[in-house]
C-alpha cells in the first residue's frame, strides 16, 4: 500500500535533512538518524517546523539461514535490508525517512521469533490490517511480520528494551533429527547437563563480560558491563535448551558462553572454570577453553520493554495480528 492507501491525509515524505515540515501538530522530539552503524538522535533545527510523525512498531519473525543476519548491507542479503525494501513499496517513503531501526542485531545464521523494530511515516493509517498483509505478501516465506501496532515517539526499539531472550538449542543424541538440523546444535557427546546447570548459574548477576565478546565487525564501542537475570538449562529428550535473559548482549557473547557450557557438559573442564575466565577480562582466555557456537542453534525469543513503552498513542488504529480469509461456500469438494 502506497501513502494514499490507508493513510489519513498526509502523503508528503520526509526532507532530505531528515526533519519533517510544518504542521500545527508538530513535535521537537529528537529524531534518530542512522550513520552506517551508528544511530544517532537528532534535535531538530529552530529554523525547521516539523510535520506530524507516526512512530510504528513491528513484531518479526525469521529464519537467519539464508541471511547474513539483521544489520543493514545489501549483498549479501540481511533481513533489515529485505523488510526496509518491502515498506520503502508500501510507503512511498526513502529508506531515510523511514528510520527503520531493530531491537538486536542477531548475526549471520541466526533466527529470531520476536525481533522488535520500528519505523517513521509522515502519515497516519485508518488500519493496519491491510498493511500487514501487503508486507508479508512482499517478503519471502523464512520472514513474517507477526505485529504491527502503533507506537509513540518516545519508543525506541533498540534503546528502550529492558531485555532479551535468547534459546540455544542443543540435540545432544547419536543420530541427528534431520528436521531439526538448520536449528538445532548435534552434539554426539552425552553432555552432563547438571554440570552445565551449575555453571550456568554463574553468569548471573552483573558482570563484565569484555572476555566473552568477539572483536565487532564495525565501529561499535558497547559497554562490556551486563545483567543477566537467569541462565536455564532445560531437558527436553534428546533436546536441551539453554534460555538466557540479560539487559543486553555483546557481539557473539551468548554463543561463546554456550560455548563453554558445552565443554563443562563434555566434562573437559570443570564449572569453576566460569568465574576464571570471567575476572581475566581477556577474550584470549576463553579461546583456550572454546570456541563459539555455531549460529543456527541461536534464536531471539523476545524483547521486553517497560509497560509504559508499550502503550498506544491516541487516535491511533488497532494492533493487527493479521487476519484470517473466510469462504461464504465451498467451492471445492473433499477428498
Amino acid at each position: 500500500m502506497g501513502s494514499g492507501g490507508g493513510a489519513l491525509g498526509l502523503s508528503s515524505p520526509l526532507f532530505a535533512n531528515g526533519h519533517l515540515s510544518s504542521s500545527s501538530n508538530s513535535t521537537s522530539l529528537p529524531l534518530p538518524v542512522e550513520d552506517g552503524n551508528h544511530l544517532a538522535m537528532v534535535k531538530p533545527s529552530s529554523s525547521v517546523v516539523n510535520l506530524p510523525h507516526y512512530k510504528w512498531r513491528l513484531l518479526i519473525a525469521y529464519d537467519g539461514t539464508r541471511y547474513a543476519g539483521w544489520q543493514f548491507q545489501v549483498s549479501p542479503p540481511t533481513i533489515q535490508c529485505i523488510v526496509e525494501k518491502a515498506l520503502i513499496q508500501i510507503t512511498k517513503l526513502e529508506r531515510e525517512c523511514l528510520h527503520f531501526v531493530g531491537a538486536s542485531r542477531t548475526d549471520t545464521g541466526v533466527h529470531a521469533w520476536g525481533q522488535v523494530a520500528h519505523f517513521i511515516t509522515p502519515f497516519n493509517y485508518d488500519s493496519l490490517e491491510t498493511t500487514h498483509a501487503a508486507l508479508n505478501g512482499l517478503l519471502p516465506s523464512d520472514i513474517r511480520v507477526r505485529e504491527i501496532s502503533a507506537a509513540t515517539l518516545e519508543f525506541h526499539a533498540r534503546f528502550s528494551a529492558k531485555s532479551k531472550v535468547y534459546h540455544y538449542k542443543i540435540y545432544n543424541d547419536t543420530i541427528m533429527d534431520p528436521f531439526q538440523r538448520h536449528y538445532v546444535y548435534h552434539s554426539v557427546y552425552k553432555l552432563n547437563t547438571a554440570a552445565m546447570r551449575e555453571a550456568a548459574k554463574m553468569f548471573i548477576g552483573k558482570h563484565d563480560f569484555s572476555a566473552f565478546v568477539n572483536a565487532s565487525r564495525n565501529d561499535r564501542v558497547p559497554d562490556p558491563v551486563k545483567t543477566i537475570f537467569r541462565f536455564d538449562v532445560i531437558e527436553m529428550g534428546p533436546l536441551i535448551q539453554l534460555e538466557v535473559e540479560g539487559s543486553g548482549f555483546l557481539y557473539r557473547q551468548v554463543r561463546n558462553m554456550v560455548a563453554l557450557l558445552i565443554q563443562i557438559g563434555k566434562e573437559a573442564i570443570p564449572t569453576e572454570i566460569v568465574p576464571k575466565i570471567l575476572a581475566t577480562l581477556d577474550r584470549r582466555e576463553l579461546a583456550k577453553y572454546a570456541l563459539s557456537a555455531p549460529p543456527h542453534g541461536l534464536c531471539l525469543v523476545s524483547v521486553k520493554y517497560n509497560q509504559e513503552h508499550l502503550l498506544l498513542p491516541s487516535d491511533c488504529p488497532t494492533t493487527s495480528f493479521g487476519r484470517h480469509h473466510t469462504i461464504t461456500k465451498c467451492k471445492l469438494p473433499f477428498y
